[in-house]
């Protein structure tokens, strides 16, 4: 599936090093959200798995000597106030250097409470105002495959990450409804469906109903996977990567918070940053 040298090949999936990357990334998140005295830890450590697959289980390719270089895959996090699990990636590709995790939301860092493509490298799309990311990456995703049509290079994709509390916003429908239409099949949706949002369950603010079954009707291949299941989003990746008739979307059940006791399936910890003492317990609990 990579084509870039140096980058992680399917054929090389390491389970212990990808839950390795993945438990050095929740720890980043902490670090940063820590330091910055705010920030999203929730939806940022509920998407750590999902992540580390995707960068360090070959189905994203790109050049880790070089984030601009041209032939690489392209991820959108279109739920950007999950910006701390993007940037601790990053940190593990080596794109970002040590100190600037303490920079989080700080004024003029490159790590700002959402990704800005004009200051940190990695970074694919300026993200944040929810309902947007899908229309970006579609976007993105047709123009590449246009290219690389004309040009009889292998297709380059487009991995895009949502919230599922942001598919309320009905910017998505229409760009789902769109993906579908042009068959848009080097797009890959992502939905982190931890069933909390900043108000609480989903189901008590604007149930989203059945996704899979909505998907589906809008014409959208659909994978429903355990979000936190390292082998299975593994292969829900490249079964998306390799599918070839139209848009893809994986629909991740996890769980706000993952990884720190007191954090998970609680609301409160969408936006919220531990003080220090929960600060060390939550590291105590990744040791």
């Amino acid at each position: 599936m990579s084509r870039i040298a140096g980058a992680p090949k399917a054929e090389d999936f390491d389970l212990a090093e990808i839950q390795k990357r993945a438990h050095c990334m929740r720890k980043h998140i902490l670090r940063m959200v820590h330091a910055a005295k705010s920030g999203h830890p929730g939806g940022s450590l509920s998407a750590a798995d999902i992540m580390a697959c995707l960068y360090f289980g070959g189905a994203l390719s790109y050049d880790p000597e070089d984030p601009q270089n041209p032939d690489r895959d392209r991820f959108v996090l279109s739920k950007g106030h999950a910006a701390p699990v993007l940037y601790a990636a990053l940190h593990e590709v080596g794109y970002i250097p040590d100190e600037w995790l303490d920079t989080l939301r700080h004024l003029n860092s490159k790590l700002q409470g959402h990704p800005d493509m004009l200051k940190c490298p990695g970074v694919e799309a300026s993200t944040g105002s929810l309902g947007q990311g899908l229309s970006i990456a579609s976007g993105i995703a047709l123009g590449l495959a246009q290219e690389d049509r004309q040009s009889g290079k292998e297709l380059r994709h487009v991995f895009v990450m949502t919230g599922d509390g942001e598919l309320q916003e009905g910017q998505n429908w229409e760009a789902l409804m769109y993906a579908a239409y042009k068959k848009i099949n080097n797009l890959v949706a992502i939905v982190d469906h931890n069933r909390l949002q900043i108000d609480g369950f989903l189901d008590d603010v604007l149930s989203l109903g059945d996704l899979n079954a909505k998907f589906e009707a809008f014409g959208w291949k659909t994978f429903v996977i355990d979000g936190h299941d390292i082998n299975a989003i593994q292969e829900a990746l490249l079964a998306a990567k390799a599918y070839e008739e139209g848009p893809v979307v994986i629909l991740c059940n996890t769980i706000k918070g993952k990884g720190i006791s007191y954090m998970e399936d609680q609301a409160g910890w969408h936006g919220k940053a531990p003080n220090d003492d929960e600060y060390k317990t939550a590291l105590s609990e990744l040791l």
